[in-house]
């Protein structure tokens, strides 16, 4: 397999905030960021804060998972804005439409 070269700060979508989220879910790279599930980590993180967080949140858990995953996205999917229309829409993209 080969080795990861991009870094969570590499991914379009993902911020500061992001990656401050992700440091406190204990994702330190795109390999380990690959393997997790986006709606557990939304779901993870609202309980670590104590509140429900904005669900804009989980599309960027999706946007940046799917990149993890597919080095070559398609750029629109790469967007948290494109994820969160599809939620939106009631889209299974991902299985987050039991998320609103």
């Amino acid at each position: 397999m080969m080795k990861e070269n991009r870094q969570l700060k590499d991914l379009v979508s993902v911020g500061s905030a992001m990656l401050e989220d992700f440091e406190l879910l204990g994702i330190e790279s795109v390999s380990q960021l690959r393997r997790r599930s986006p709606q557990g980590m939304y779901r993870d993180l609202c309980r670590m804060r104590g509140q429900r967080i904005d669900p804009c949140c989980l599309d960027v858990f999706v946007a940046a998972v799917a990149q993890a995953k597919d080095p070559n996205l398609p750029v629109e999917q790469r967007q948290w804005w494109y994820w969160s229309k599809l939620r939106k829409s009631g889209g299974s993209s991902a299985g987050q439409s039991s998320i609103t």
